[in-house]
């Protein structure tokens, strides 16, 4: 974990790019979790580096923006194809396609806003299903736009002022960990022992026998 840490804070000053072009990675539904990279840019921008913070939250905001912008178009052009293939019918299931247009029919920009906080390619899911739709580019910019602002605007905050106190809560976490891995530990030896003993007894009798 420190080493982590040291690695990151040796790069502190360059992370806005790696953080921006990360999430337009996300936006191509590579494997990148872009809630771990909003803590990550607010821990960066309250422990680390709080003279880059307003850089720091725009790269962040920017970045979510076009990724959303990257997995309309893809949903757009590519989506039908893509829905048919191995590796995207989970995510652009027939049901799940369906959930989302009638939630999206239903609320409009609140799909945009709750979206925004739920994690696990539901996000993706909804800007894909947009572009396969032939929602208006301009109307979904526009929502998603205010889905995203209060998204990056209230976890930023909120974790930044965690951040505030990052060396507390890691030697919480630290001691949390020690107290798992205790546990873990005479769990496991208590199971063995019961092991071992239960075979002892049933052994007895056929040895008498």
């Amino acid at each position: 974990m420190e080493k982590i840490i040291d690695l990151i804070s040796s790069n502190a000053q360059h992370a806005h790019w790696f953080i921006f072009f990360g999430l337009l990675l996300a936006g191509c539904n590579i494997p990148i979790s872009i809630d771990v990279v909003m803590i990550l840019t607010a821990v960066l921008a309250a422990s680390f580096v709080p003279e880059n913070t307003l850089i720091l939250f725009l790269s962040l905001l920017l970045g979510c923006l076009f990724s959303a912008w990257i997995a309309y178009f893809i949903g757009r052009h590519l989506g039908e194809k893509l829905s048919k293939t191995k590796l995207f019918s989970k995510v652009l299931s027939p049901q799940k396609l369906e959930k989302i247009n009638k939630f999206y029919s239903k609320y409009g920009i609140w799909t945009f806003i709750v979206g925004r906080f739920i994690p696990f390619g539901v996000r993706n899911c909804i800007f894909m299903t947009s572009g396969m739709s032939k929602v208006p580019f301009r109307k979904f910019m526009c929502r998603d736009a205010v889905g995203c602002t209060v998204w990056a605007s209230t976890c930023f905050t909120i974790f930044y002022f965690l951040g505030q106190n990052f060396e507390t809560i890691l030697s919480k976490m630290k001691a949390f960990n020690l107290i798992i891995f205790v546990a873990f530990s005479v769990t496991v030896i208590t199971l063995i022992c019961y092991k071992l003993r239960k075979n002892k007894y049933t052994k007895k009798p056929t040895e008498n026998l």
